[in-house]
């Protein structure tokens, strides 16, 4: 848990309620510095499964979790379906998705989130499978990279910083994150008044291509609604306009159909103190969803 800090913890516990015995649905366990809090408020009998595309964060979070209680699956939430085949086909009274990159994750190098930390440039979730950043720069052209980083980043430099990426490729393949920030840099140097790295929209907009990270909140968005037992409440934490977007869209439109309300009118996000605590936590978004009992539908907020 070196270097871990889980985001609006105290929000998460207040806004989710758990309650003795109820079940737990991490989709994105991590370190489970969630999951381990709300374990203890759902014992003595209170089960969890938890999900994460990262093998060592579930080695990791094994070490911390009540085995009797817990179940720890390899997986990604873009694949409900088959997802549901290993963790079951019944309804949760809790479900979690924290949708940031963990700071273990960003702070080694190794994994090539981040320009911070020289390292290969990977970016994968699950290092086991799929391909590189690295990979992807090999092969992709000019006007797919400048449309990813522009939708993906919402970069207004796109076009210039995809060029300078191309032209840098050709010269010597860009292999670890400080060559692709190098790169980025010699596109848009950083000025000493500003307080966003130029490379900072590139590297999360290729971190989301590599991860297909939009197609899986959207197949999660389009299911969520089958997770929750009756007054179940889910909570997603998004950390960008493009996730929260998707989510505050997909809420309302559950809430028209009259099976949910909002916990949570507006996005819960941190506060001074936790800002101070952890810099890090300062884009997430939370947003809570209910599922209305059987006898309430109809009348959720509209």
């Amino acid at each position: 848990m070196a270097g871990h800090v889980p985001v609006l913890l105290d929000e998460v516990l207040d806004s989710l309620a758990p309650a003795p015995g109820e079940h737990l649905l991490d989709l994105t366990l991590g370190r489970a510095g969630h999951s381990v809090e709300i374990l203890q408020r759902t014992s003595p009998d209170g089960r969890l499964v938890g999900v994460d595309r990262d093998p060592v964060a579930l080695q990791e979070s094994a070490q911390r979790l009540p085995e009797e209680r817990v179940l720890l699956i390899q997986g990604d939430f873009g694949h409900l379906p088959e997802l549901r085949e290993k963790i079951g086909h019944e309804t949760w009274d809790l479900v979690l998705a924290d949708l940031g990159v963990s700071s273990p994750q960003i702070d080694e190098g190794e994994r090539g989130f981040s320009f911070r930390h020289d390292g290969p440039l990977d970016m994968r979730m699950d290092p086991t499978t799929g391909e590189t950043a690295a990979e992807s720069l090999a092969r992709i052209d000019e006007g797919e990279l400048a449309r990813i980083i522009h939708e993906y980043g919402e970069d207004r430099h796109s076009r210039r910083i995809a060029a300078a990426i191309i032209r840098a490729q050709k010269i010597s393949p860009l292999e670890t994150t400080s060559g692709l920030a190098k790169a980025i840099l010699d596109a848009v140097p950083r000025k000493a008044d500003h307080h966003i790295h130029p490379a900072t929209r590139t590297f999360q907009a290729l971190r989301i291509e590599i991860n297909r990270e939009m197609t899986a909140l959207q197949h999660l968005l389009d299911r969520c609604g089958n997770l929750l037992s009756p007054g179940g409440r889910l909570a997603i934490l998004s950390y960008h306009s493009l996730e929260d977007r998707k989510v505050k869209q997909a809420f309302r439109d559950l809430i028209r159909e009259g099976d949910h309300e909002l916990v949570t009118p507006k996005p819960v996000r941190p506060g001074q103190e936790e800002l101070l605590r952890n810099p890090r936590s300062r884009s997430v978004r939370m947003r809570v969803l209910r599922r209305l009992p059987a006898d309430n539908r109809g009348g959720a907020n509209r």
